[in-house]
């Protein structure tokens, strides 16, 4: 029997940068995600110092370690009742609860207390336990992006994923 883990999730803080520097450098977060490889950490802690207010940004912490990040980029103008959600997991700690934790964080911070009706994710068609986890939180497939993005030396598809809020759904 695995032990569970002591998930705290919390607002994204200065200090957090070195983190977030290891976890968009695994594999996995590199293959799920539109980051490059080998990013300099102070391009890290530019983006950390210098956040964009109206972005809330989440992590999870385990034993004060960050080990997962979300952002929700809200629309503007005809657009604030949506919002855009990036999330990555550190590669060591895919599985285990962290990706479901933050999903469930912002979901409840989006629809209970900013008002967003619709959230909206894009993920690689061959990401499988992201799709998944999505589709545990209500997201659909809306649409298929192909040749999206480059990665790993061929252009690859992507889904455009939603979620309504369950008053509009």
């Amino acid at each position: 029997m695995s032990k569970s883990l002591d998930i705290i999730i919390r607002a994204l803080e200065p200090d957090d940068y070195l983190d977030l520097a290891t976890i968009f450098s695994g594999p996995n977060v590199l293959d799920g995600s539109l980051h490059v490889p080998f990013p300099a950490q102070d391009v890290w802690r530019r983006r950390v110092e210098n956040p964009d207010t109206e972005t809330p940004r989440l992590v999870a912490t385990i034993d004060a370690m960050v080990v997962g990040v979300i952002s929700l980029e809200i629309g503007e103008g005809r657009r604030r009742h949506a919002g855009d959600l990036e999330l990555a997991v550190r590669d060591d700690y895919q599985g285990r609860g962290i990706g479901a934790a933050l999903m469930a964080a912002i979901i409840d911070l989006a629809e209970n207390w900013l008002g967003l009706s619709r959230l909206e994710i894009v993920v690689f068609t061959d990401n499988t336990p992201a799709i998944t986890l999505y589709k545990r939180f209500d997201f659909a497939v809306e649409g298929t992006l192909r040749n999206y993005a480059y990665r790993g030396g061929k252009l690859v598809d992507a889904y455009t994923m939603a979620r309504l809020a369950p008053a509009l759904a």
